[in-house]
């Protein structure tokens, strides 16, 4: 089960859609990403794109960011990042999507969202398309603000192409059997 590293909410167990449609990010890989973007956490927007179980932006709304917006198309998974932001008193400061990512991120471009923190983990398989796409739509719509950072997670053996983005790759690294790659504009 996921849990909460930090923050005002320390400690809590969040639920996980039962199954393996979901792959929820492990606290130690969690913890060494939020440790590398601490110091752009606190007041930002985070937009979690796949968000699962929702732990990603409930870990940056413990951590201090002052909104989060999770988007995820099953229903399932919706159910469980409800029932979790619940628990953790957390739904006033965040918004949920129920819908497949490239439609949302269009939505949010529409609406002129604009977020600091852009974090996508994506199914692995998928993860290098996906990116790329979702790049484009963050360009197009202008969902990064300026100075913010785009993140992926991956399979650490299906490396991130560095050029598939149309931003700047910042680093990646390596944790077990995961990836995480960071972009800036």
């Amino acid at each position: 089960m996921p849990r909460v590293v930090a923050g005002k909410c320390r400690g809590m167990i969040l639920e996980a859609p039962k199954g393996d449609s979901t792959r929820p990010t492990t606290d130690k890989v969690k913890e060494a990403l939020f440790s590398s973007i601490q110091g752009r956490v606190v007041a930002s927007s985070f937009l979690d794109v796949f968000s699962g179980t929702g732990q990603m932006a409930i870990e940056a709304l413990s951590r201090g960011a002052e909104s989060a917006v999770l988007i995820d198309q099953a229903g399932k998974s919706m159910q469980v990042i409800k029932r979790n932001l619940e628990k953790t008193h957390l739904e006033d400061t965040a918004r949920t999507l129920k819908m497949p990512f490239a439609e949302a991120l269009r939505l949010l471009g529409k609406e002129e969202a604009q977020f600091d923190i852009i974090f996508m983990d994506p199914p692995y398989a998928m993860a290098d398309k996906y990116a790329n796409t979702a790049s484009e739509l963050i360009k197009k719509y202008d969902l990064l603000r300026k100075d913010g950072i785009f993140i992926v997670e991956s399979d650490a053996n299906t490396l991130i192409n560095e050029n598939v983005t149309n931003m700047t790759f910042l680093k990646s690294c390596k944790y077990g059997s995961t990836l995480i790659t960071f972009f800036v504009e």
